[in-house]
């Protein structure tokens, strides 16, 4: 399914935050993106209108199945982008983050796809 890259940047933000908190609330989303807390809320609409957060997500943002699945469908790039740029390229971990969430949200997902069979051949040639 296609993304805009402002849902992939919040939907890469809510399962970061889960991770490491039991609770995602928008003022978490804000101070982890950098935005203000009206566009936090703006972002969480667009994102409560595709079936990817719950409604009521003043007390705490959660994920919708479809929200898991399309986060999901998101690291599935995200994570081998993010080896090409921390691994091959030797970016720092934090810089390799950026850039590859910067990848995934501004080239087109066949360049992404691409990209990711040449770091998982290549992976695979390293390991055997």
């Amino acid at each position: 399914m296609k993304h805009c890259a402002g849902q992939i940047r919040y939907l890469i933000a809510i399962k970061e935050l889960l991770e490491k908190e039991d609770e995602v609330r928008c003022v978490s989303i804000s101070r982890h993106l950098g935005v203000s807390r009206p566009s936090v809320s703006k972002m969480l609409r667009c994102l409560v209108n595709s079936g990817y957060v719950y409604e009521d997500f003043c007390n705490s943002v959660e994920l919708t199945p479809e929200g898991v699945k399309a986060v999901d469908d998101i690291f599935e790039s995200f994570s081998e982008v993010y080896v090409f740029f921390h691994k091959f390229l030797k970016l720092p971990s934090e810089e390799a983050h950026r850039q590859a969430i910067l990848f995934i949200t501004d080239f087109p997902q066949d360049t992404c796809k691409r990209l990711k069979k040449i770091v998982k051949r290549t992976v695979h040639k390293r390991t055997n």
